[in-house]
């Protein structure tokens, strides 16, 4: 089962590295986000019975995760700025393959609850008001209210990362964060430290974001799930107006993505990726693997 669940860390990390469909989208289409969900919430809240299978399977998942995330930001570092467009390209076609297919499987949840369906105007809404907000630019960190900056980043977008819908990188894109950031970490992963506050900066933010919110998002799910449905819906919908204006907070800025920037074979690659996530689970579950507890 280990390497299983590294995999789906690992896959969590590449959804998590780019602007587009967050990890929690990812373990929701491959059937573990609850059980993600719950692990983090007793491994910080449980007694020491619950937080011994929690640690482990949140281990297995994390090695899985650091290897695709270590992996992304070498990659994504280089390309990024170079091919905006392409790989903005991808992540519209994480975005509209994977919706209809959180919708599929919620389908029971969202039947005859469509009075909630306004939360999918909420969440688009939400995205796009604070797309519409560009505090700082893609350019280097400095200063400590930068690093503060930074801090608010991680916590804001590791409660985005857990919550299936808004990549936390997309809204590391809308705050100018999501440059310096992979910069920073990849400079210390060559073992350049002068980057180094910026990175513990944005880990301090992370572990602030797991602590405060998962609790909360755990008793949202069991208790509203259909009004979180929707919410999740409507913020992945409205990610992709975040993800069109994605170039324009590069440092120098970019024009916005256009019919004339879409890369059509590029969405479809993205599409691809998703629909080959849900394959994966499907021969998981008939494999009796998906329903096992590890």
């Amino acid at each position: 089962m280990i390497f299983i669940n590294m995999f789906r860390g690992f896959c969590m990390a590449l959804a998590d590295s780019v602007p587009g469909v967050s990890g929690g989208t990812i373990a929701f289409l491959l059937g573990f986000y609850d059980r993600f969900l719950s692990s983090l919430d007793n491994l910080i809240h449980g007694s020491g019975q619950g937080r011994r299978p929690a640690l482990k399977f949140l281990i297995q998942l994390g090695l899985g995760w650091v290897i695709g995330m270590g992996l992304a930001i070498l990659a994504l570092s280089r390309v990024f700025e170079s091919h905006i467009y392409a790989i903005s390209s991808v992540f519209i076609g994480f975005i509209l393959f994977a919706i209809p297919l959180v919708l599929h499987e919620e389908k029971m949840t969202l039947r005859g609850r469509w009075k909630w369906s306004p939360f999918v105007l909420a969440g688009i809404v939400f995205v796009v008001v604070v797309s519409s907000v560009h505090p700082v630019s893609g350019g280097a960190v400095s200063g400590v209210g930068s690093l503060v900056y930074v801090f608010l980043g991680g916590l804001v977008a590791i409660s985005a990362m857990v919550l299936p819908g808004i990549s936390g990188s997309t809204l590391l894109l809308i705050m100018g964060l999501y440059l310096p950031v992979i910069t920073a970490v990849r400079a210390v992963m060559g073992f350049d430290f002068s980057a180094l506050p910026t990175v513990i900066a944005f880990a301090l933010g992370v572990c602030a974001g797991v602590a405060l919110i998962i609790r909360l998002l755990r008793y949202l799910m069991e208790h509203y799930r259909a009004q979180m449905i929707f919410l999740i819906v409507g913020l992945m919908l409205g990610s992709l107006y975040s993800v069109v204006l994605g170039p324009t907070t590069l440092e120098p800025p970019r024009a916005a993505m256009a019919l004339g920037t879409f890369r059509p074979l590029f969405f479809l690659l993205g599409g691809a990726v998703i629909l080959g996530l849900q394959g994966m689970k499907i021969w998981l579950t008939r494999k009796g693997i998906q329903k096992t507890e590890e």
